[in-house]
């Protein structure tokens, strides 16, 4: 089968009305920065070729027909627009080396700012948000620059060690996953829990965590029933239909 008759197939279709409708809700949240960063899903069965966002439309004005299909290597195969090179190196490597179908990068507010600490990520012992994320964040702790090679996109992707979400130094966050309605999920609640612990340090007032043992409980009660993730997705298909044109 051709990438013409994969991109026009009714599987990826469906794929690619998703990623379009989690790039507009990104900007519908305050996510995205620019026309910069990207989000990205494997082809059904495929580990070599993935849909991506174009290179120069804002996320609010994305529809399905504006997603490009890509391969590993950054040929595009489908679509009537470019991709920005650091998403080629980024996404192509993420996608090849760490073997998750969904990879979603952003320089989201909050979460950016705690890649600038010290610690270089979020706590996951703080807020109940937060606890969702515990002994799945991976902190790849050396800024290195633009990622316009594919080195560096593997050593991005090396340092997410088998963990799928990922706070890069000085940069901004991955977050990846199975399938693009879950992916944003997490996305989203990592942006919220990253909030509430910029806005408790602000205060200057000590922080109480909760025990590490709690935390990874409520992960595995979140992680075991993800009802609320696909809601809150067809949530956002409802609120924010795709542009005309």
């Amino acid at each position: 089968m051709s990438a013409d008759s994969d991109y026009a197939s009714p599987a990826v279709r469906k794929l690619r009305e998703d990623l379009a409708l989690a790039l507009r809700a990104a900007a519908h949240h305050g996510l995205s920065e620019g026309v910069c960063n990207h989000f990205s899903v494997l082809l059904p069965g495929a580990q070599d070729r993935y849909l991506i966002n174009p290179r120069g439309l804002h996320w609010s004005e994305i529809g399905p027909d504006d997603v490009v299909l890509i391969d590993v290597h950054g040929e595009v195969l489908a679509g009537r627009h470019r991709v920005e090179p650091t998403a080629l190196f980024i996404h192509g490597a993420v996608h090849r080396l760490t073997g998750h179908a969904v990879v979603l990068h952003c320089h989201m507010p909050y979460a950016t700012a705690l890649t600038l600490t010290a610690e270089r990520a979020l706590d996951p012992t703080l807020s109940q948000n937060a606890m969702r994320y515990m002994n799945r964040i991976a902190v790849d702790a050396v800024y290195n620059g633009l990622a316009l090679d594919d080195a560096e996109g593997e050593r991005i992707a090396r340092a997410m060690a088998g963990k799928d979400i990922a706070f890069l130094a000085n940069h901004g966050v991955i977050v990846a996953g199975a399938c693009i309605a879950h992916a944003y999920d997490d996305l989203y609640y990592l942006e919220r829990a990253s909030l509430h612990q910029v806005i408790a340090q602000s205060t200057g007032r000590p922080l109480v965590p909760v025990d590490a043992r709690l935390a990874a409980h409520v992960a595995a009660q979140i992680q075991g029933e993800r009802e609320q993730s696909d809601l809150f997705f067809e949530a956002l298909r409802r609120m924010l239909p795709p542009p005309c044109g």
